[in-house]
């Protein structure tokens, strides 16, 4: 039997890394898309995997990176040292949906974020404008709404470890909002499960872990989970995002524009609407992942 071949874009990052993992080992034929191929070398399949190497925002760099491929995963963020990155999301979703349209591929995978009620951040109507884009090629699509992903890389649980060393956590008010973390290895479940969604089924689903916190229990039950006493947390009335991301970046490793985006979308409940994806994609065996389980997870990986 001939293996499909999959198309990982955003390959050199913290998700996107480990998906191409679970491709390979489950049978697939892997084409990675990157800017930069030295970046590859330090990845232990570096060498099992195709390269097609260029600009996501161009064409002729997706006509070769989409052509013969059954499923395309779009893990692609702009938003790294510049804070103009919505218009180049876009720009870049638009552009690798219609190569994808034109190649033929059978359908696309997207990660985007949770979208609470009400007028939504900068980047939270980012992600959703992406994952528009990208349904809108007319090339079946799954998007798939996460608020934190718990494992190594992932800013926000980067963000959640830095915070639990301090020995005090000053914060504005946001910490009483709640939020839905989701276990890296529970967010892969759906990205690689999404590959078998019915060509009739193209829209966004809600993916999210068996707790429910506020954001201030998510610090207290993270150090717990780490074996570190529960620092205070103090909450003051106004913190300006850009302080407040400014004080973060100095202890994560991420430029204060992408953190002071996403301290931006804690100004909100983060709690999955729907569990949709459970019609079309069991839940993972012995059901979703805790968050204290998640944490400890994530310290093994």
């Amino acid at each position: 039997m001939t293996s499909r071949r999959a198309l990982v874009t955003g390959a050199s990052g913290a998700i996107g890394s480990r998906l191409t993992t679970r491709l390979l080992n489950d049978g697939w034929t892997v084409r990675v898309l990157t800017r930069d191929e030295a970046r590859l070398a330090d990845f232990s399949w570096s060498g099992d995997v195709e390269v097609v190497e260029g600009d996501a925002a161009s064409p002729e760099t997706l006509t070769r990176a989409a052509a013969d491929v059954d499923v395309a995963w779009f893990l692609i963020h702009s938003m790294t040292g510049t804070y103009d990155y919505a218009e180049e999301d876009r720009k870049i979703a638009r552009a690798f949906g219609s190569a994808c349209s034109t190649a033929g591929v059978a359908r696309i995978v997207y990660l985007g974020g949770l979208l609470p009620e009400g007028e939504l951040s900068e980047h939270l109507d980012s992600r959703r404008e992406v994952g528009q884009e990208l349904i809108d090629s007319g090339v079946p699509t799954a998007v798939l709404q996460a608020g934190i992903v718990v494992g190594p890389g992932s800013v926000s649980y980067e963000l959640l470890r830095k915070a639990v060393a301090l020995p005090l956590v000053v914060a504005p008010t946001w910490v009483n909002h709640r939020v839905q973390p989701i276990s890296l290895a529970d967010a892969l479940h759906y990205l690689v499960g999404a590959a078998d969604l019915p060509a009739s089924v193209s829209r966004a689903f809600d993916i999210g872990g068996a707790d429910t916190l506020t954001y201030r229990e998510l610090i207290g039950a993270f150090a717990e989970a780490v074996g570190r006493r529960r620092p205070p947390v103090i909450t003051v009335p106004v913190l300006l995002p850009y302080t407040t991301a400014f004080a973060a970046g100095v202890v994560a490793p991420a430029p204060t524009s992408l953190v002071s985006s996403l301290v931006e979308s804690l100004q909100v409940d983060m709690v999955c609407r729907e569990h949709d994806i459970a019609e079309h994609v069991p839940d993972p065996a012995g059901g979703l992942t805790d968050f204290r389980t998640a944490v400890v997870q994530a310290q093994r990986d």
